[in-house]
This record gives structure tokens, C-alpha cells and sequence, in this order.
């Protein structure tokens, strides 16, 4: 009696075992995708909430420029001087340039898909390197002035994508607006 295996059951032994051994690479494969996308999503959502809390704080502190020496070394339109201003958008509608409460020139703007600061003439990077900013929105700009009895707010809508350099099914997206009024009691005068 010759006690060895058919080619058969060799192949059905085979393809029993890869089927067990493929069935949890799969799912471990396919959780280990998933940490990459919720930790990339992390990412995105701190990076944005700071980014928003500092421009927030900003802008909530801005000042209404009185002076005219100021605005005009930083509101200006067209060479107009925005006296009694609080905001300008600038960059074409990408930017917002205001005087901080430290009396310096200050401006957030848009460039290359990332969320930048002017400060004075210094150009720092408000977002990190790994995030694409897609979108950044500034509004509403009818109640910057001494026209009306409104208090001055800006509402800002950012789209940022995150994980730059992974494949595009596996960045993860946000949309998020908020709106700042200023923290000063905006009257006329």
C-alpha cells in the first residue's frame, strides 16, 4: 500500500491555506488603509483648528484706523486711504489685510495652496507643508466702514484637502466657515 498524496489533494490542501492566510491579510491590509486615512484626517482637522483659532484671534482684536498715517501705510485701495476701515480684501479676493491691535499691518492671504501671514513685511506659513488649501473665502465686506451701525465681522470659508502626496481617493477633505466680529464696540463717530 503506497501511502502518498494525489497532485489533487496537494492543490486542494493549496488553495484551503491560501484562502485562510488571504482572508486576514486582507482585512489587515484593508485596516491598516484605513489608520493612514483617520490619521491624515487628524491631521487636517488640528491643523485647520488652529489655523482658524490664530486668524480668528486676529481678527477679533483688529483695529478701526482713525489715523490717518496708519491706514495709509496699510488701507489702501487704489491709493485711496480706507480711513475709519477695518478690513480690506486684497490678493484679489484671497487675501484680508487689517491693522492688529499691536498697531502693525497684518494680512492672511492665499498662495500656492497654502494659507500664509504677512506681518509687517515678514511671510509666514500659517498651514503646514503635507495640506493643500483649495479654497479660502472672505465675506461679507459691507460692514467694514463708519456707514452703518453694524459691528464689523468677516466670515471666512476654508476647503483644505490633506495628505499631499497620497493617492487623491485617500485625502481627506474638510469645509469649514466661521464668522468673527470684532471685539471692540464698532460706533460711529
Amino acid at each position: 500500500m503506497n501511502k502518498s498524496y494525489t497532485l489533487i489533494e496537494v492543490l486542494v490542501a493549496v488553495s484551503i491555506f491560501t484562502i485562510i492566510i488571504a482572508a486576514p491579510t486582507g482585512f489587515l491590509v484593508g485596516s491598516l488603509k484605513g489608520q493612514q486615512k483617520v490619521l491624515a484626517s487628524q491631521k487636517l482637522l488640528d491643523n485647520t483648528s488652529y489655523t482658524l483659532e490664530y486668524m480668528s484671534r486676529a481678527l477679533r482684536m483688529a483695529k478701526k484706523e482713525l489715523s490717518t498715517e496708519l491706514a495709509a501705510a496699510c488701507l489702501l485701495d487704489n491709493s485711496n486711504i480706507l480711513y475709519g476701515h477695518n478690513y480690506q480684501i486684497t490678493q484679489g479676493g484671497n487675501g484680508l489685510r487689517f491693522i492688529s491691535y499691536e498697531e502693525e499691518c497684518q494680512e492672511f492671504f492665499l498662495e500656492n495652496g497654502t494659507l500664509k501671514e504677512s506681518k509687517d513685511g515678514a511671510i509666514n506659513s500659517l498651514t503646514s507643508d503635507d495640506l493643500e488649501v483649495i479654497s479660502f473665502k472672505i465675506g461679507p465686506d459691507d460692514s467694514w466702514d463708519q456707514n452703518d451701525n453694524d459691528q464689523p465681522r468677516v466670515t471666512l470659508f476654508l476647503e483644505i484637502k490633506g495628505g499631499k502626496g497620497q493617492m487623491e481617493e485617500t485625502r481627506p477633505l474638510i469645509k469649514i466657515q466661521t464668522t468673527v466680529s470684532q471685539r471692540n464696540l464698532d460706533v460711529q463717530y
